[in-house]
């Protein structure tokens, strides 16, 4: 692992693993805040999990909801910043940060000039959260991604296909000249 990884990651990961906590610790306060995102997440995470397991429940609880998502960063979080499983880990804050953002800096909503200003500066933190997160989604180290194997996999498969098909062909005429 490179040392801008090193360092980078972690730095990365506290801003969430700390935002994960308080989440945790002051779920119950913040839920308010959280019920108007919550209030249109969980009829579109119920219909998308019902597909999947048809007896599972989604919560419908604010409150519930903000522990969720807090779990989620303190442990994707760790896991980032620990580097385990580092793309899964930066999908996974990604995620956490879109409803949470959308729920804690609504600055649209805002009178107050210097409310307004000042949670605007978060989102936009948080904006930029977001595209650390997506770079780090799509960091693989210097090694080749998953689509690029699976492409390289298709054409070895079809270059191997072909050196097979000419074999076959040699031997079909050899075989033919022996019986002739």
């Amino acid at each position: 692992m490179s040392l801008t990884r090193l360092i980078a990651r972690p730095l990365l990961a506290s801003a969430f693993v700390v935002t994960g906590v308080h989440a945790l610790r002051n779920a119950a306060a913040l839920a308010p805040q959280a019920q108007p995102v919550t209030d249109r997440i969980a009829p579109l995470a119920e219909k998308a999990v019902h597909q999947a397991a048809p007896d599972a429940s989604v919560p419908k609880d604010p409150t519930t909801w903000v522990r969720v998502i807090g779990g989620v960063q303190v442990a994707a979080g760790a896991a980032l910043g620990l580097g385990k499983f580092p793309r899964l880990s930066a999908v996974a804050l990604a995620a956490t940060l879109v409803p949470s953002t959308a729920a804690t800096h609504r600055f649209w909503e805002e009178t107050d000039k210097e409310r307004r200003e000042q949670q605007m500066q978060q989102f936009f933190k948080d904006a930029s959260l977001l595209g650390a997160l997506v770079i780090a989604a799509g960091d693989t180290e210097g090694r080749p991604g998953l689509a690029w194997r699976a492409r390289r996999a298709a054409k070895d498969a079809r270059r191997e296909a072909g050196h097979l098909a000419s074999s076959a062909r040699r031997e079909a005429k050899l075989v033919k000249a022996e019986l002739t």
